[in-house]
């Protein structure tokens, strides 16, 4: 989408930045006029400037290589794996062909509070209310926009040296705070037109409006949900792109086998299994779940296992720690993990799942054709996840430890038709195959903007030898 600077319509965030970088008179931003990127103008500038090798060496190179800017902020993991599983998809599909940068810039180029967002979203979630507040706080336009003005204000000097650096050929972000500010930086340089902007939406259903900015060249949108609030946020059509959430590589092309992945991973071969997790932060009723399973799963009467247990604990080390010493009273087998880094592994090996409501974890169980139990979501980005799995049939809902343990007894008793139903359902609305549909489409999008440089390039040449 081209934006027109013929005559700039005012907002809050062009009259702060404006002022406050030195652009008095109606002359534009005197800054980023003296740090034009020449770099994309096929001149010594940017090189120049940053004090990087010379662009003769670098045009050499980048006639076959592509750089891509992935922006992200570790605020949850979900936005960090989005951003790994993209750049593994670019080096299976395209090998050498692209270099791929994933980078938090709020963290390595800005100041508080950008660089502290990790931080603030840890210590928000543990108290959940705060962070309801200040998810539909920030909602309202007039709110965000004016709030990412004034961080533009103090930081975008910073910001714009930060994507000079990589000097990309297209900027991903996947995270709702790493748009406005990079794109306002980019219109200012005249990069605009020059570097397709694109957005890779990580909630499923729920989504915060920052994530929607009418200026970016694609939205990948991972349900048709979010594709709809992406039409009432004033996107077009066109920009729009429905392909599910990008997950690592791994969970789409591994062929994998249960009985063997049990034996590999020492599990029982026979009993059915169920995996217990609360995302990366180990969060929600994961401790009371576990021993309400080590219960539910042991016939009394029969005296026998009648299921396995894995729980991954992620970084949460007083959860592993507490559940490895109730573990050992447990009657059925039993897998306490950490933080696990092959969860197709783990996911690969079972039979359902009982998770809090996070994105991720949600396209992984689909895609392993997991029966999902959810037990916790966060207010606001997590709501939606609810309605998306229960709706659309391959799981349930269930906040309470021990009701939701009879049910995982049920699905491996007298309800295993249940059972395969939702594993059924679950295959039905999984898209194993996004992050490379979406890495395929940013690569025609890339190899479009070169075709039409060159032309322009020959018709100037041309012109030029005319005159």
């Amino acid at each position: 989408m081209v934006m027109s600077v013929a005559m700039p319509r005012g907002s809050i965030r062009e009259a702060v930045l404006h002022g406050v970088l030195g652009g008095g008179g109606g002359k534009g931003c005197y800054y980023y006029h003296s740090r034009r990127c020449g770099f994309y103008a096929g001149g010594k500038g940017l090189a120049a400037a940053l004090g990087g090798p010379p662009a003769e060496e670098e045009a050499a190179g980048r006639e076959w290589r592509k750089n891509v800017l992935i922006l992200m902020s570790d605020t949850g993991g979900g936005h960090r794996a989005s951003a790994e599983a993209i750049k593994d998809a670019f080096r299976l599909q395209y090998g050498d062909e692209y270099r791929v940068f994933v980078k938090d810039l709020g963290k390595e180029y800005g100041g508080w509070p950008l660089n502290d967002m990790e931080r603030s979203y840890k210590f928000m979630i543990k108290h959940v209310q705060l962070w309801k507040v200040a998810f539909h706080g920030t909602s309202p336009r007039w709110i965000h926009r004016a709030y990412l003005a004034a961080l533009a204000a103090f930081y975008a000097k910073n910001v714009v040296a930060g994507i000079m650096k990589y000097k990309p050929d297209i900027i991903i972000s996947v995270h709702p705070l790493m748009q406005h500010i990079p794109l306002w930086i980019m219109k200012w340089q005249s990069l605009n037109e020059r570097v397709p902007f694109v957005t890779v939406i990580t909630d499923l259903n729920t989504c915060h409006p920052t994530w929607f900015h009418k200026s970016v060249t694609r939205c990948y949108c991972p349900s048709r949900e979010v594709a709809k609030k992406a039409l009432i946020e004033g996107l077009e059509p066109s920009q729009i792109r429905v392909f599910g959430l990008p997950i690592r590589p791994s969970f789409c092309r591994a062929i994998l086998r249960k009985d063997e992945l049990r034996k590999e991973l020492e599990m029982d071969l026979n009993l059915p299994a169920v995996i217990l997790m609360g995302g990366g932060e180990g969060m929600g009723p994961v401790e009371e779940t576990a021993l309400a399973l080590g219960e539910a799963l042991y016939d009394k009467r029969a005296k026998k296992a009648i299921g396995q247990i894995v729980v991954i604990c992620g970084r949460n080390q007083v959860l592993k720690s507490s559940l490895q010493s109730a573990s050992a009273k447990w009657k059925v087998p039993s897998k306490i993990r950490g933080f696990e880094t092959q969860m197709e592994r783990w996911m690969g090996a079972c039979d359902c799942i009982v998770t809090k409501a996070g994105p991720g974890t949600i396209a992984e169980a689909l895609i392993r054709g997991l029966p999902i139990i959810l037990n916790d979501f966060l207010p606001g980005q997590e709501v939606g996840n609810v309605p998306y799995v229960v709706n659309n049939g391959a799981g349930v809902f269930c906040n309470d430890p021990k009701r939701a343990a009879k049910i995982v007894a049920r699905w491996f008793g007298p309800e295993r038709d249940l059972l395969r139903k939702y594993s059924h359902n679950a295959l039905r609305l999984a898209q194993p195959n996004a992050v490379f549909d979406i890495v395929k489409d940013i690569h025609k999008i890339v190899q479009q903007r070169v075709q039409v440089t060159r032309f322009s390039h020959s018709l100037s040449k041309s012109l030029s030898f005319e005159m």
